[in-house]
């Protein structure tokens, strides 16, 4: 897999022609922040909004999904069959069709998913895009959605519509930061933790200071499997809290 970020802003301004303005991209959140006020309602917001083309690239060009990528690659299998969940723009299911995954993405008909399609054929590839506003299927390897989360009002049943389509489920949950974006919701992380961990817990690592990246199973784990898993748990924040102490 490839983190490529000069190619992340080539598509965009190829695909936006004249109109491709650099400085939007350089004040991304900015620009996102000044969209959302003007639209002020925020389900038409996220079905119609355009600065999320410069939003998403920029974010994407920082690198900050590449680890949680390289933990995906390294628990699930190439050729699985994995749905890129609340999608946007598809960057990270762009990568992980070029390294061999049959991925499959989903969000909301809107300016980024139609830019996906534009980069899909730019790239000489091929993938289904469902509408969250219709059917979406299940029966997936792996189901994942990064840096997702914390735009929905119910992050359990979030949770429940991954669990319901996949074997796997793979979610990183924000803490709250010192400069957060408007669109963000404030997560139970510790709940939300614990209750991956109730599940055949996989993977639980937190990076960036703040992001716990999840990979888990949704059946439900057998006595010895939860006491392992919440024994990790344990020692991950045991570890968090004596780094803070230092």
């Amino acid at each position: 897999m490839v983190f490529d970020p000069e190619r992340e802003e080539a598509e965009l301004r190829a695909y936006l022609g004249t109109s491709y303005d650099r400085g939007l991209l350089e004040r991304w959140q900015q620009t996102l922040e000044r969209e959302f006020e003007a639209c002020e309602d925020e389900q038409r917001f996220y079905r119609s909004s355009e600065a999320y083309l410069y939003n998403l690239t920029a974010f994407a060009m920082t690198g900050t999904k590449t680890p949680y990528l390289e933990e995906f690659l390294r628990c699930v299998p190439p050729r699985s069959r994995v749905l890129d969940y609340g999608c946007g723009i598809g960057s990270d299911g762009l990568a992980l069709l070029e390294a061999g995954y049959k991925v499959e993405f989903a969000d909301f008909d809107n300016p980024s998913t139609r830019y996906l399609r534009w980069r899909l054929g730019r790239r000489g590839l091929e993938a289904p895009i469902h509408d969250l506003d219709r059917e979406v299927p299940g029966g997936y390897d792996a189901a994942y959605a990064l840096d997702v989360i914390e735009h929905v009002s119910d992050p359990f049943a979030f949770l429940g519509e991954l669990e319901s389509r996949s074997r796997l489920v793979m979610v990183n949950l924000l803490e709250p930061g010192p400069d957060e974006e408007v669109l963000h919701r404030e997560l139970p992380v510790r709940e939300l933790v614990d209750h991956a961990a109730t599940r055949r817990l996989i993977s639980y690592r937190v990076h960036h200071g703040r992001s716990h990246l999840v990979l888990y199973s949704p059946e439900r784990a057998r006595p010895m499997g939860r006491l392992m898993a919440r024994a990790r748990v344990m020692a991950t924040r045991v570890r968090r809290r004596a780094r803070r102490e230092r």
